[in-house]
């Protein structure tokens, strides 16, 4: 088994990771949870410990793997002080503001040889996972673009922001999810063009962002905004035969909203019919074919799993050093676009 623990007993706790790291039970123990205030908002879980003292963390030798779910700002330094505490850590997103932070943690893990990784969840989404299955099918040939679009409609979100900060900013707490898959399955781009924006002028949140990722011919789109009042596709593929548009997201988070979860619901995050994307293409015969494909099943429990096999069986990680750190690095060169004044 590997004994885990949290610090942070908030929504990204409850939300995002109990309910996957609990369906594991051949390979999970969750043992403790810490939060500052101890208050509990959430449900508390039958034979956790909840605690308000980080030594019933760091003192038990118990506990394996430390994962750290508080507010970004605060990832780098109590990362390291998990480490240092001779605990892996699993650190939510974004994983520092500077790659200069991401490359001390890596460096110190290295040296105490321990874990330390991003929590990528979004490498499992239904809709990406779906998106590699087309492309991988050879029917859009030799690829030339692809949208992937994260939009809300949330004026008030950014309206209620005063002031420009990382904490609120769109590109951190997004393009993290985003880049990150592109990163993994594209690998480091030949070229980017940033275009962050804060669309209620100076010194306010950044709510906006749109970047290009070049691989030489292929030019891959991020795009998010908190004012659109109908999404765009969640990813549009477009190749030299055809195209694959995939309107909706990953069911997981709706379900999760909804407090329905993955234990003792088989059929939790998985798509209806009418959510499948449309594939349409030439053959090598030019025959005309639109159809819909069955959507790959989403599973954030795979983070889990994976972190089971590079800890207990001394696998590969599944998030590489260096794709946090370029994820990292694109996001800090990204954010000097906004303006502060």
């Amino acid at each position: 088994m590997l004994t885990i623990a949290y610090i942070g007993n908030g929504k990204s706790t409850n939300r995002y990771h109990l309910p996957f790291a609990l369906k594991l039970t051949d390979q999970i123990r969750v043992k403790t949870i810490y939060s500052r205030s101890g208050r509990q908002n959430w449900t508390p879980i039958a034979g956790v410990n909840y605690t308000t003292n980080l030594a019933d963390i760091y003192d038990d030798p118990e506990i394996q793997l430390v994962v750290v779910t508080t507010p970004s700002h605060t990832h780098y330094s109590i990362a390291k002080d998990v480490l240092n505490h001779g605990k892996n850590a699993l650190v939510e997103k974004p994983f520092t503001e500077t790659s200069a932070e991401a490359k001390d943690l890596f460096a110190l893990a290295k040296e105490k040889q321990l874990l330390v990784q991003c929590y990528q969840n979004r490498r499992y989404d239904s809709d990406f996972l779906t998106v590699q299955k087309v492309i991988e099918s050879g029917k859009l040939g030799d690829l030339l673009e692809v949208e992937m679009s994260y939009d809300y409609f949330r004026p008030e979100v950014p309206t209620n922001v005063d002031h420009f900060s990382l904490d609120t900013s769109y590109l951190y707490g997004h393009a993290c999810h985003t880049l990150d898959q592109v990163i993994s399955y594209f690998g480091r781009p030949d070229d980017m063009h940033y275009d962050v924006r804060q669309l209620l002028g100076a010194d306010r949140m950044n709510d906006y962002f749109d970047l290009d990722l070049y691989y030489g011919t292929l030019k891959v789109s991020v795009k998010s905004s908190y004012f659109r009042i109908k999404a765009r596709p969640s990813f549009v593929v477009y190749g030299k035969k055809g195209q694959f548009v995939k309107a909706h997201k990953d069911r997981q988070e709706y379900d999760l909203k909804h407090f329905y979860l993955p234990v003792g619901h088989p059929d939790f995050g998985i798509d209806q019919p009418e959510d499948y994307g449309t594939l349409t293409y030439m053959d090598d015969n030019q025959q005309y074919h639109e159809e819909k494909v069955v959507s790959e099943v989403g599973d954030y429990s795979r983070v889990y799993q994976g972190l089971y096999a590079a800890i207990i069986d001394g696998k590969p990680k599944t998030v590489k050093d260096e794709e946090t750190i370029l994820q990292i690095e694109m996001l800090e060169t990204g954010i000097k676009q906004v303006k502060k004044k």
